[in-house]
Parts: structure tokens; sequence; C-alpha cells
């Protein structure tokens, strides 16, 4: 069905338009609203579906939840074994996602501990990474994924993960390496990846590994709302993020939404990603850099340029809310519609 959303103020990645017409035409945007049913949109913006820059998926129903929140793409950070991926894609009625398949891990870090992950997940030399490179590509990820504690704390050396990375570079793969600690963001930023993800529940990242960032060109996504469920509301995790924004690191609007037993804590799928915005705010970000962190900037960072703005030919992932969120980001909570690919989520 051709549908015309009337009186809509759109987020075009800077700024709120003027009143206008969006057209849903099938699985994208259309440019032309002859025959269309008309919905009255006044009062209301339209942004471009939301996007997750951290997640943990179990399955279709994880991909139903975080889609009636509004957010359309999930970049999941874990997710096997390889066939449960394959069913899950082709699941059509949540969110969108990409993973890494199976993350590589050292023998003795938390990941080893706490989570059951089987044992081809551990990488301990340079040769390991690669193999686990040539493992994850033959199955079909769409990055990989690598686990860097600090020196002691049982994760790969730094020596391992770099060769994760330069393997994944030669597939044409970007790589995420999770760095919850001071100590584990120096080893992160020193193997070049292009993503890091979480900010430290231990202190403030040191400004010599936020300048490395800057020259490496790597991206952050800080998911605060797993770092508080771990440590609370620290000052220093809103100052990492504060320092990160000031020396101009791309920040990325992630959660670590989980619901994996054995952890101390469930973070949801979909909600969250609205309690994160309201943290990075608190952090300093602008309500339209918050936007921009969770639409626009990801979809470019992870190579998906068939989304995260609002235009003719691009996927109608579409979130409809009532009020400004460029002026008050809490207002990204009042969901009015979704749609995922032009279908509308829950009609």
């Amino acid at each position: 069905m051709l549908t015309a959303l009337t009186n809509v103020r759109v987020f075009d990645g800077q700024r709120l338009t003027e009143p206008t017409t969006v057209v849903i035409d099938g699985p994208v945007i259309g440019d032309n609203s002859n025959g269309a049913q008309e919905v009255d949109a006044a009062g209301a913006t339209l942004l471009p579906g939301l996007i997750d820059s951290h997640v943990h998926l179990s399955g279709p129903e994880t991909l139903n939840e975080l889609a009636r929140w509004g957010v359309t793409t999930a970049f999941d950070m874990a997710f096997w074994p390889p066939e449960l991926i394959k069913s899950t894609r082709q699941h059509t009625g949540g969110a969108d996602f990409r993973t890494a398949g199976l993350p590589a891990i050292g023998p003795d870090g938390p990941h080893a501990k706490i989570l059951k992950l089987p044992a081809e997940a551990i990488v301990l030399t340079p040769e390991d990474a690669r193999r686990h490179v040539e493992a994850r590509v033959a199955e079909g990820v769409d990055y990989i994924k690598g686990v860097a504690e600090a020196p002691g704390d049982g994760g790969p050396s730094q020596e391992t993960l770099t060769a994760l990375v330069e393997a994944a570079h030669e597939h044409g793969l970007k790589v995420v390496i999770h760095a919850a600690t001071v100590g584990a963001y120096t080893v992160a930023v020193a193997t070049k990846a292009d993503f890091i993800t979480h900010v430290p529940r231990n202190g403030v990242i040191s400004p010599d590994d936020i300048a490395a960032m800057r020259a490496n060109g790597q991206i952050d996504v800080p998911t605060m709302t797993v770092i508080e469920s771990m440590a609370g509301p620290q000052d220093f995790l809103f100052a990492s993020v504060a320092a990160l924004r000031e020396a101009g690191i791309e920040i990325l609007a992630g959660t670590d939404a989980h619901a994996t037993p054995g952890l101390p804590s469930r973070i949801a799928h979909g909600e969250s990603l609205h309690h994160e915005f309201e943290l990075l705010a608190r952090a300093g970000l602008s309500p339209v850099e918050i936007l921009r962190s969770a639409t626009e900037l990801p979809a470019r960072a992870f190579g998906l340029t068939d989304r995260g703005r609002i235009a003719p030919g691009l996927r109608a992932d579409l979130l409809l809310v009532q009020g400004d969120p460029t002026t008050d980001i809490t207002a990204t909570r009042n969901i009015r519609a979704v749609w995922r690919a032009g279908n509308r989520i829950g009609a």
C-alpha cells in the first residue's frame, strides 16, 4: 500500500524540516504520492529508524522487541551457532541485523569465565586469530569482534588482537574490539581496530589513548547503559564520553542489550536505547548529535548506505514520534508508529 505521511516534520540529520509529505512506497521511500493513503502527522517528527550499534540477540523475539521501540537495525556482537544466525536472518517481522558471529576471547577473562562460549572462541596466538577470522568469514559474518582485557586480566595479547584486526582487514571486514577497563582500552586502541565498544567501568580513558584514537580514526560505542548497570552512574563514565566528544571522536549509540543468563543485569532490547540517549545527553551530547549517533552515523560507519537517512529510494525504516526530539531527546519515547522496510510494526 502506498502511504503518504502529510504535515510531518522530518529530521534530516541536522535539523527539523518544515512540515512536508513523505511517501512510503513498498519497502522504500517514494517521491510520488498519487493514489496514496494519507496519514496526517501534524505535530509529529519523522526519524530514520533507529540503529543500536551494540546488542546481543537470542533469536527472533529480540528482533521484535527492538522494532517495537523504533530500533529497525541492530549490530549484534556475539551470536552463535551459525545455524541460529541463519534461521534468525530469515525473520522479517522485526529489526534487521548484522552480526560478528562468535567473538575472539582470551582464556581467563570474564567472557571465558562467565559466558558459555564455545572453546573455538579462545585465541592464544596470532595464528589462532587468523584462523578465527577465516572461520568467521566462511560462516558469512558481517564484521569481526575481539575482546581486549588489561594485561594480566586473561584476554588475548595485544599482538594476537592486532593479528585479528589485520586478518579481518585483509578480508575487507571491519573490527570491533571490546574494552571495558582503562587498561583494556590501551590494548584495544593499539590494535587500530575500526571500533572500540564500551567505556571503562573503572576510570577515565587516558588522554594518550584518546589522542591515539583520533589519529587512528577509530569510532567509539560507549554503551553507557551497560556500564552504568555494573558500576552505577559514576562521574568517570560521563567524563570519558565527554572527553571523546571533545576530541572529535565519532560516537555511536549502543546499549549492550542482552538477556544472557548468568550476567548480573538484563538490558532490555529497544527501550534501553532511549535510556542510552538520556545518558549521552548527561555526558554533554546535544539532541541532534544523539540522533545522528543512532541513524546516519552508524549506517555510514558500518557501510549500510540504504538507511540512516530519509530520502527517496532509501529503505523505509522510519520512526514517527510525537514532539520534537531535536530539542527534547526524551521525545523519542513518544512513539506513534514504526515502519521496517515499509511494513508497519504491529499493524
